[in-house]
């Protein structure tokens, strides 16, 4: 995955999108860009389900409207938030600039208090676009066909109570292999830091168009990862002792199979578009965020994780006034 310098319109023209996480408090977000709507005339738009979430001064749109129109996505939440906001524009050169109001937050770039500035940058075209491959999945359960979309991963796991996940593998039309686990996790570079990665799957490098493949608690058959090329294509074909399994995009469960349904995944390269501001420092935050979950870090190296503002303060040399004792009253 590469950084690309880019220009997008920006001032009076540019339209700004707003996504909103479901629960955070995003309302001081909201104010500032209703602040720059009325200092640079831009127009705000945001999705008709999260109108209790923007107020009166933002314009409605449907999903489809909303995608088509605007120049550049503000997603305020984690990166759950962000990869909606990635499944809403996939195929469209509208990027999405992430506002961090998460936990640990690999995709989100901008805190809260830096978003009058980010918001700046855009409009100046001082931004690169970090491209993210996507994974195009399709189940078929007898005639019934869905297709969707994930940016991190797609998971095939079994549900409580109802045995394991049994699956036949194929890739482009040739047996790979069978697996008989608690789930199979499917993942992108991006999202191989996450599901994959609990599970003991490898981080795969942001710049390989490349998918991994994770047996979870494996039972027999393929009991490790491996990596595949980004044209190949996958096939799952459910086996008879699967009697329910989740169907999970992103971490949602979006769909359940069964014994005789087909799981259908292929890469989709640069599916989406990010902004970045500081895409170096993005990469070695991101590297060391990963780092947390088992390496030590430096002082300095955990200084680099927090907001410039708070680190500004935690750095600045603290000024002790001292104060010279009065001499004795020699009339005392």
């Amino acid at each position: 995955m590469t950084t690309t310098r880019t220009k997008h319109p920006s001032g009076p023209s540019m339209t700004i999108g707003l996504i909103t996480h479901p629960t955070k408090n995003i309302d001081d977000s909201v104010r500032i860009l209703r602040s720059w709507q009325l200092e640079h005339g831009a127009r705000l738009v945001g999705l008709r389900a999260e109108a209790n979430r923007l107020g009166d001064d933002v314009e409605l749109l449907d999903e489809d409207a909303f995608a088509s129109s605007v120049d550049v996505a503000v997603a305020m939440g984690g990166d759950g938030t962000m990869l909606g906001a990635m499944r809403l524009l996939a195929g469209r050169s509208a990027p999405v600039l992430g506002v961090n109001y998460g936990n640990v937050g690999f995709l989100v770039e901008v805190e809260p208090a830096a978003l009058a500035e980010a918001l700046q940058r855009v409009s100046d075209n001082e931004f690169s676009l970090e491209p993210h491959h996507g994974l195009e999945v399709t189940i078929t359960t007898g005639e019934q066909v869905a297709h969707l979309l994930a940016f991190n991963d797609v998971s095939i796991a079994r549900r409580p109570g109802t045995g394991v996940v049994m699956a036949d593998l194929a890739v482009d039309g040739t047996a790979y292999g069978y697996f008989k686990a608690d789930a199979i996790v499917i993942a992108t570079p991006t999202g191989s830091t996450a599901y994959n990665y609990a599970a003991g799957g490898p981080v795969l490098s942001p710049a390989v168009a490349a998918t991994v493949v994770t047996p979870v608690a494996p039972m027999s058959g393929i009991d490790r990862s491996f990596i595949l090329g980004p044209a190949e294509r996958l096939q799952f074909s459910i086996g008879t002792a699967t009697k329910q399994a989740a169907v999970e995009i992103d971490g949602q469960v979006l769909s359940d199979v069964a014994s005789g349904a087909v799981v259908t995944v292929r890469l989709v390269r640069d599916a989406a578009n990010v902004v970045r501001l500081d895409p170096s420092r993005h990469s070695r935050k991101g590297r060391m965020k990963l780092s947390l979950l088992d390496l030590p870090l430096r002082r300095d190296q955990l200084l680099d994780l927090v907001p410039p503002d708070i680190r500004a303060r935690v750095e600045r040399p603290s000024r002790v006034r001292r104060t010279r004792s009065k001499p004795a009253d020699p009339s005392h």
